[in-house]
């Protein structure tokens, strides 16, 4: 079988990481001893989609494999995903763009009551 060309575009790691994800899927599937079409029932999916997310295939949505994990009882792990606040790459930019120095608000002059013409 030939291979996608969504598949040959994706770099190493990343097929890699879907692999390891479908079968992470697969074996929380069977240690809850959940049959593929009940399985693929609850998610909503065909027994054919839950084979494909099964094997970590790139050209299945991610809802899909979102939808999968809430029917494990996985999906919390979905937040935590891309978590801004543990991305180090991006908590080291934004640092350096912090500024050095942080100035007082300038006072704005207020006009007195009575002298605005109001009453």
């Amino acid at each position: 079988m030939a291979t996608p060309r969504i598949a040959q575009a994706l770099p190493i790691p990343v097929r890699r990481a879907l692999r390891k994800l479908g079968e992470d899927i697969r074996d929380a599937r069977r240690r809850r001893r959940i049959p593929v079409a009940i399985m693929a029932e609850r998610a909503s999916i065909s027994r054919t989609t839950l084979n494909k997310v099964e094997k970590g295939e790139p050209g299945v949505s991610i809802g899909t494999y979102a939808t999968v994990l809430f029917a494990l009882g996985l999906a919390d792990r979905l937040a935590g995903l891309a978590d801004a606040s543990t991305d180090a790459v991006g908590l080291e930019l934004e640092e350096e763009h912090l500024p050095q120095r942080i100035r007082r608000p300038s006072r704005t002059k207020s006009v007195p009551s009575g002298r605005d013409g109001s009453r």
